[in-house]
């Protein structure tokens, strides 16, 4: 921490609690209940994480509201004919933060040289990236990152993979100066510095993260104004969703993510909108999120277990799909937060999604009957009982399916285990019906087909489905360049999933934000990525 930097936060942490800075400053206010673990991009691995890192650093490309690709640190780009190698052009307006580790104690110019060491030094074994995946199998370490010059750099892929972009625009591939890792080493999690909007400033570990406004961002906006508009951003860590929604209350706090089970009777509606007496005092902000809930089969027919387990028969697999109401789950379950998952696997909020082209289970218990009968079981007679794994928080997802699984003849006890023990079954292909996740990566349908290829181990094939029909498109589909075609071989995917049945799409996820009523500018994309370069809170 540098000390010219220590009486300007302790002035912010004190007028963001409760009181607006009398100056007239515009500080955002928001809470991560769980910490932030690192501000190092290489370990931007989970949402917290993210969030404080998307303001301190930039990527080649990111994706705007809309889950498109487009230009950021990168003003264009060329894609070769064998779609392996990728030249980036980038800006040459583009300074690090003011840091005393510079010359002079000034930011300097950030360069294709830059981009190498960022992207190397996520594959690189000493750095521990628990990113390094997104590259592993895809680049070679040493010559797949090239700059051509000060403003020009290359990316050769081992084959094609048109979802790079993608990967591209995630967290961990956020550009560093590498002067500044040097000197601190692994305590480059408390130094960090970037070509951000904000500039760190302080953070008291478990009590406050403050950011100021970098005054060299490159960014404008339509008018011409340098953003961002905001003065500072202060992330609390409050671990209580109470103790958080009272803070919300009391205009403490700027903005919520999600509303937690204990008070959502209280702010929404069974259809998921807002109630009467908060219309005014807050804004309810919802999109879709890349996130499906499912319960998933395993399919390994080599397991002994598999082999007489009633999951193996794909009717019964059907019969499942088609016994649950996910409407009523929706409203019932979670106050209509999130859509009934009746479209396949590939969730809303991708540029591919289309219910048209990939149709999914409606509610049919008679159909349901009429599977389990052709599979042998009418009425579910003789069909044993199957175990359904889920999580403590899960529970009453999987009591509801339970319950109307069973009411068309088909038994199911649920059983509950701690997260980390149910992953361990998962991932050593023990559990025959379980509950299970998917939330994206990046923004491309083929994150979630790939849950699927064969030839991938557990995580992420739990279910070891393996269908070489399949295996086919999706290996077409990495080498298509065209979006619109590509989009069409994921959802012939798709329907191969619906067909077959390995799994239960339940629902796709909801982005639930609570913002007060002063700030203007927030906006939500499916990827839920905190976006504040152009917020403005009226002070």
């Amino acid at each position: 921490m540098y000390m010219r930097y220590l009486c300007i936060p302790l002035i912010l942490l004190l007028a963001a609690c409760g009181h607006p800075p009398s100056s007239g400053k515009q500080v955002f206010r928001y809470n991560v209940q769980e910490g932030i673990a690192s501000l190092d991009p290489a370990f931007a691995k989970n949402q917290a994480v993210i969030w404080a890192v998307k303001q301190l650093y930039n990527t080649l490309v990111e994706p705007d509201d809309h889950l498109n690709i487009r230009p950021s640190l990168a003003t264009r780009w060329e894609v070769a004919p064998d779609h392996k190698t990728y030249i980036f052009h980038l800006r040459t307006d583009v300074y690090f933060h003011d840091n005393p580790v510079f010359d002079g104690g000034k930011g300097r110019k950030m360069t294709a040289a830059d981009v190498v060491y960022s992207l190397r030094r996520i594959m690189d074994p000493a750095t521990a990236s628990p990113g390094a995946w997104i590259f592993n199998g895809k680049v070679d370490p040493e010559q797949g990152f090239q700059a051509l010059n000060d403003s020009t750099f290359q990316l050769s892929l081992l084959q094609p993979f048109h979802p790079i972009f993608g990967i591209l625009s995630m967290q961990y591939c956020s550009i560093i100066p590498h002067e500044i890792v040097d000197k601190h080493g692994k305590d480059f999690r408390n130094h960090p510095c970037g070509t951000g909007p904000f500039m760190y400033s302080f953070w008291e570990e478990g009590q406050a993260l403050v950011l100021h406004r970098n005054p060299h961002y490159f960014e404008k906006d339509s008018t011409g104004h340098t953003l961002p508009y905001l003065d500072a951003v202060k992330v609390t860590f409050q671990d209580s969703k109470a103790t958080e929604f009272l803070l919300f209350r009391q205009g403490q706090l700027d903005f919520m993510n999600d509303i937690d089970a204990s008070f959502k009777d209280e702010v929404l509606t069974k259809k998921g909108l807002l109630k009467k007496e908060w219309e005014g005092k807050l804004v309810l902000d919802k999109s879709p999120y890349l996130n499906i809930e499912y319960l998933g089969f395993l399919l390994d027919s080599t397991k002994s277990a598999v082999k007489i387990s009633p999951s193996r028969l794909q009717k019964i697999r059907l019969a499942i799909n088609y016994s649950i109401d996910r409407g009523r789950m929706i409203t019932y379950l979670r106050n209509g937060i999130g859509y009934p998952a009746n479209a396949g696997f590939v969730p809303m909020g991708l540029p591919s999604f289309d219910t048209a082209k990939v149709k999914g289970y409606p509610y049919d218990p008679a159909k349901a009957r009429q599977l389990l009968q052709e599979a042998g079981f009418p009425e579910g007679k003789g069909l044993p009982a199957m175990h359904l794994l889920s999580i403590p928080i899960y529970e009453d997802y999987a009591n509801y399916v339970a319950n109307q699984l069973q009411q068309v003849g088909i038994p199911v006890q649920v059983e509950v285990m701690q997260k980390a023990l149910l992953l361990e079954q998962t991932s050593k292909s023990e559990a025959l019906f379980f509950r299970g996740s998917w939330m994206g990566d990046y923004a491309d349908a083929e994150n979630y087909l790939a849950v699927f290829y064969s030839k991938n181990p557990a995580p992420p094939n739990y279910t070891r489905y393996a269908n070489p029909a399949f295996d086919r498109l999706y290996e077409k589909a990495l080498q298509e360049n065209n979006d619109s075609l590509r989009y069409l071989l994921y959802q012939e995917m798709d329907r191969m999933i619906v067909a077959d049945a390995p799994v239960v799409p339940l629902f796709y996820d909801q982005v639930i934000h609570l913002v007060q009523p002063n700030v203007t500018g927030f906006t939500s994309n499916a990827l839920n990525l905190l976006e504040l370069r152009k917020v403005k809170i009226k002070v």
